[in-house]
């Protein structure tokens, strides 16, 4: 197994169970970036975010997530994570969605029969041009959700760190 993949699952895995034990909440205070690994940000509790600058210039990863986002997740969840009749707006879905059941709903799908209106999220585990960028798909929605980053293309992006591109070459060749 793929070394991404361990982690996902290891990372699916925690969410459930994190998930089933206590509430998720998001603020920008919560989702503020107290470490850089690489031109990685991580919150305090070590959950992938993103980095704004004052001017605007957000990280490599936020401005890939915006990428990959609408390449293969606005179809149904509209421009911006704003949705449409088809799927939620995940820039408000992620308000409560923890990062473990993020991965896990990305990676598995979800199927929903509530009243009377059946939605599906199929599942994009095995799709690398999703699941090799979950974190930067994660970091772009989580900017949004929290009111961090306006809609529409990010002005301004940091240099594509090293890191991204030798993840990106192991994960898309792997």
């Amino acid at each position: 197994m793929p070394v991404r993949m361990k982690q996902l699952c290891v990372a699916i895995v925690f969410g459930v169970l994190a998930g089933a034990v206590n509430s998720h909440a998001d603020d920008k205070e919560t989702a503020a970036a107290v470490t850089n690994e690489d031109g990685k940000y991580y919150d305090k509790d070590g959950t992938p975010t993103f980095n704004i600058g004052e001017d605007g210039t957000v990280d490599w990863y936020t401005y890939s997530g915006y990428r990959r986002f609408n390449s293969e997740c606005h179809v149904c969840h509209g421009a911006d994570g704003a949705g449409s009749s088809f799927a939620p707006a995940l820039a408000d879905s992620l308000k409560t969605m923890s990062y473990g059941d993020f991965l896990s709903t990305v990676a598995e799908g979800r199927k929903n029969l509530s009243a009377g209106k059946e939605s599906v999220m199929p599942a994009f585990g095995d799709n690398k041009n999703v699941y090799c960028y979950m974190d930067d798909i994660y970091v772009y929605l989580r900017a949004r959700a929290v009111g961090g980053l306006p809609r529409g293309r990010p002005a301004k992006k940091e240099d594509k760190p090293e890191a991204a591109r030798e993840h990106e070459s192991s994960c898309m060749d792997g």
